[in-house]
Formats: structure tokens, sequence, C-alpha cells
């Protein structure tokens, strides 16, 4: 079976052949890192889905409140069920190799193929927060997004009471372009958020670095 490694990436499967983006929201290839695999998610991940997503903590900066049960987990994944099929941008489900558990997401939250640009945002489970976990997931998305998307760019965003989420773009070689004020409503309140980006020129500079 091929097996293609970069910068600590591993890619399991024989490399899918992909004629469309939708063919890779539909067939997201299953990534992984020296700690973690980021795969699509099933049905089966509701109880580690709502595990950590009922902590007001972990849905504090993000668009997403806190599950109330394990049914907000189950709506949820169906809604990501039905984007996979849909072949639209989505996420991955981000599994600890130590225990098996999945701890958060990770993927796309759209695509503009005019601009080939694509937003990309995750969540951690908080007692997996500040272990580089993050990087080391947001480094095999970005190299997966430049390998099989046609892109010339990437951006995230972060919440600027959220300055740790950007110390984790920074060190995936994005580069903060702005605060955009008010830019978000979320949870009762207009938001100030911090804009980064990486282009695919600066992604084979900063790869190159850590091969």
């Amino acid at each position: 079976m091929a097996e293609r490694f970069l910068r600590g990436l591993t890619l399991r499967e024989s490399p899918p052949v992909y004629d469309t983006p939708a063919d890779v929201f539909s067939r997201l290839p299953v990534l992984d890192t020296p700690r973690l695999t980021l795969r699509p998610m099933t049905m089966r991940d509701a109880q580690d889905i709502y595990d950590y997503s009922c902590d007001r903590e972990v849905a504090r900066h993000v668009l997403w409140d806190a599950h109330r049960s394990l049914a907000d987990s189950r709506a949820y994944l169906r809604y990501i069920l039905r984007q996979y099929r849909e072949g639209v941008p989505s996420s991955y489900g981000i599994v600890l190799k130590e225990t098996g558990r999945l701890i958060g997401t990770i993927g796309f939250m759209w695509m503009n193929m005019e601009n080939s640009t694509v937003e990309v945002g995750y969540s951690l489970a908080r007692e997996q927060w500040n272990k580089g976990l993050m990087t080391e997931a947001l480094r095999a998305l970005i190299d997966m997004a430049f390998t099989h998307l046609p892109l010339h760019r990437i951006e995230a965003q972060h919440a600027t009471a959220n300055p740790s989420s950007g110390r984790v773009m920074i060190k995936c070689g994005m580069k903060k372009e702005g605060t955009l004020r008010g830019r978000i409503y979320n949870k009762g309140k207009f938001v100030d958020v911090d804009l980064y980006a990486i282009l695919k020129e600066d992604w084979d500079q900063h790869g190159a670095a850590h091969r």
C-alpha cells in the first residue's frame, strides 16, 4: 500500500484520485500525524462529540452553542454526514491515537472557487489544550488542502479574546492580516476577530523548512 510522508503526515490509503473539489469533500482522505488520526465522522462518534461539546468553555469562542444533550451531538453528526453526501466543505473528526477517542473537529467552513480560497476552523476538548495537538492537526489539514484542492489561499479567523488560536495559526505558517471589528455576531454580541491566511507559495516554503 502506497504511503506518503510529509512533515510527520501520513496518507494511510493509496493516494485517492479526485476530479473535483466535491470529490474531495465527499471522500475526505484519512490523515495520520504522529499523535492523531483525522478521519470522516460517523454516527458512532456521538458520545465523544458530546463529551467535549457540552463544555461551555470549549464553546465559548466558536459559533455553535454547548451541546445540552446527546441528541444535539447526533443532530450535528447528521448534518455532517449530509455535507459528505452532498460533497460540500465539511469537517474531519480528530482522533487521539493513544485513546482512540474523538477529541475535536477540524475542517472547511466554505470554499470560493472563483478566488481559489477556503476558510478552515477547528475545536478541541479542553483537556487536550496546550499540548500542540491542534497545531499538528492544522498542519495536516493545510497540506491535504493544498495537495488535493485547486487552492491559492487558506484563511482562518479567531475571536480576539482567544489569542491561543492565533498562536496555532502562526505555528502553521499563517500570517496575521488584520483585525476585523465587530465581524461576527456570536452569543448575543458582536465580536472582533483576527484574520490569518497562508498562500500556496507560503506553504511550499514553510513545508520545506519542516521536511
